[in-house]
């Protein structure tokens, strides 16, 4: 191979380009697929079922004819003809007026989920913008509040505080061989929606989802995971139909236990994969993160991913206002909540500007200067009682905010009003938390085009809405949204952008580029790539109308970008190992368009692949 490369520089471009694109190319669905099963179980199983786009010759080899209607279809046939169906019954779908068409659609899609994959994916791969909210946020909390009732089929594992001494084990029943991706959630904070027990699966599902649309991850080597250590969500505990354990969670030590057995179990036999956290309560957020971060192939979406969501918002609301981007550590930034999303995003968001401030401890300690945290109690100082260490590094000194006219525990509305903001940022999951007051107050920023980000999720935990910020402030504000809002008709031919800062935005190319270098762990450095590559997307002219998020119909482009920025990073960090045929030396030697055409390789496409029976 290194002589191959050797002599790949120095050839034509177009015969370069040949030889270059051969080893990244990947083979997952160009050939034939062994199968050991034929017959009706075919048509069972999910992963294999065609439908009616088996051809004559396949059917004959496995034994399908005569069990599917003589028509052969093309894929696009079937997409058309489940389209229709779909939208005749999502309102037949509804159990009733309190069951919106949103859920009828994630029933109805599911189904298909169960019965064919590689079309389910197609589906939602051509229509991602109208069916991401239906699979992910905000649908998929609806979901998750109802997943008990919902629950037909089993999909992915559960891992639960009666399963402690057997993980090790256990993890062989899954029956792929390699696994890629893994997503595991212990339901304790599911969006914010509080504690859902077992029934959080739901967001483990969904997330996997969306790294298989929109990161091309193969879905016969992605995993969701529930570790169930109880709930103490009283209603679920008395729920008759509840499906998980019913006794309150386990904590300390014995909690502690758990994770750790899950996570030596998983690694013992995937050595490579990759472990997502997801909605875990903040107690144990950063804990957790901590914990493995430098052992294990690991991150935490809501900590790590929105911090990089949101410094990509924050650089782009920047660019906004006609400033460089080196001038984002002049930027006044207030805060609203300070669970692990909203420390997350301070973290990231403070070394984004030490950064550029020279990438010293003085630049360090001059950042945290930029930020004013809110959460329930109020403005965050040394003077507040019993502080969350966590939190700890950006409480304000009393003396500097009695110069402001502020005080420990100050309102929102009252920080906004003396600050004067660049930035209202919340992560409260308080909806409604900016109020007409709080909107008001900010009409007083020194910024020539103020940004207001209301990320929390689902809709109804939104700080405000997209209508709210604009009829209240004007169109020359930034807003972002971390749910899907419409764009606000200002009149006059003027419209208020919604920028939905999306996690799905990240933490596909996240896992797509850590999977593709080969990457020991998830470095900041790797994330902090994966939020500036999301932040310079946007074209100059998009970004100065106020649009700082692409459109979620781009995902696959961003996510390739994304990814190539995470492996170039790796490498840069010498941490990279390679992915099958491609080794760390042969990735030092990619150049970026290179690293692209890597990485657009090696993303999976849901193509029916031919299949051949072989008897086991």
């Amino acid at each position: 191979m290194a002589m191959l490369w050797k002599h790949v520089r120095v050839l034509s471009p177009l015969l370069r380009r040949y030889l270059l694109s051969r080893p990244f190319t990947t083979t997952e669905g160009h050939r034939p697929t062994i199968v050991h099963k034929r017959s009706l179980d075919i048509l069972h199983d999910p992963w294999f079922n065609k439908g009616t786009a088996f051809s004559m010759t396949e059917r004959d080899r496995l034994d399908l004819r005569g069990l599917l209607p003589p028509n052969v279809m093309s894929p696009n046939l079937q997409i058309e003809r489940f389209m229709v169906d779909l939208k005749r019954l999502e309102v037949q779908a509804r159990d009733g007026p309190s069951d919106p068409n949103a859920l009828a659609k994630w029933r109805i899609l599911n189904r298909l989920h169960d019965r064919n994959e590689t079309m389910y994916y197609k589906v939602l791969i051509a229509n991602i913008e109208e069916y991401a909210p239906i699979v992910y946020t905000p649908t998929v909390g609806l979901v998750c509040q109802n997943y008990s009732g919902l629950f037909r089929r089993p999909r992915g594992m559960y891992f639960s505080a009666e399963d402690r001494g057997e993980m090790m084990s256990m993890v062989y029943n899954w029956p792929a061989e390699q696994v890629d991706m893994i997503v595991v959630t212990d339901g304790s904070r599911i969006l914010g929606l509080g504690d859902l027990g077992v029934q959080g699966i739901g967001i483990a599902i969904g997330k996997l989802d969306l790294y298989v649309a929109a990161a091309g991850i193969n879905p016969q080597r992605v995993l969701p995971v529930m570790i169930d250590v109880g709930t103490n969500n009283e209603k679920l505990l008395e729920d008759p139909l509840y499906l998980g354990l019913q006794q309150h969670r386990l904590d300390g030590d014995d909690y502690l236990a758990v994770v750790d057995e899950f996570m030596e179990a998983v690694f013992t036999r995937w050595p490579n994969v990759i472990v997502q956290f997801e909605d875990f309560q903040s107690k144990w957020a950063l804990k957790l993160l901590q914990r493995y971060r430098s052992t294990y192939r690991m991150f935490n979406d809501d900590v790590q991913g929105t911090a990089g969501v949101a410094i990509a918002g924050l650089l782009g609301a920047v660019r906004a206002q006609g400033r460089p981007l080196i001038d984002f550590p002049k930027q006044k930034i207030v805060v609203a909540g300070a669970g692990s999303a909203g420390i997350g995003v301070l973290n990231a968001a403070r070394k984004t500007m030490a950064r550029m401030l020279g990438n010293n401890e003085v630049a360090f300690q001059s950042a945290k200067s930029q930020f004013w945290v809110v959460d329930a109690k109020g403005l965050i100082t040394e003077g507040r009682e019993n502080i969350d260490p966590d939190a700890l590094p950006f409480a304000r000194k009393l003396k500097e905010i009695d110069r402001q006219g502020l005080r420990e525990g100050a309102s929102l509305e009252e920080v906004v009003k003396q600050v004067k903001p660049d930035v209202l940022l919340g992560l409260s999951a308080v909806g409604g938390l900016f109020s007409k007051e709080v909107l008001e107050a900010l009409k007083g920023s020194t910024s020539t085009r103020p940004a207001i980000f209301a990320m929390s999720n689902p809709t109804k935990n939104a700080e405000c809405t997209a209508e709210e910020a604009f009829s209240i402030l004007g169109d020359n504000i930034i807003f972002a949204s971390g749910s899907p809002f419409s764009n606000v008709d200002l009149g006059n031919g003027h419209i208020g952008h919604c920028n939905q800062g999306n996690n799905m935005y990240l933490f596909p190319g996240i896992g797509l580029g850590t999977l593709l270098s080969g990457a020991r762990i998830v470095s900041d450095g790797m994330l902090q790539a994966a939020a500036e590559r999301l932040a310079t997307y946007m074209s100059e002219e998009e970004v100065l109308n106020g649009i700082i998020f692409p459109s979620t119909s781009r995902i696959r482009d961003i996510t390739k970008e994304v990814a190539a920025a995470v492996v170039q990073e790796a490498v840069e960090e010498d941490l990279a190992e390679g992915y099958h045929g491609m080794d760390a030396r042969e990735l030092q030697k990619l150049s970026e368009d290179e690293i692209r055409e890597y990485v657009k390789n090696n993303m999976w496409s849901p193509d029916y692949p031919t299949l051949v029976y072989k008897k086991e």
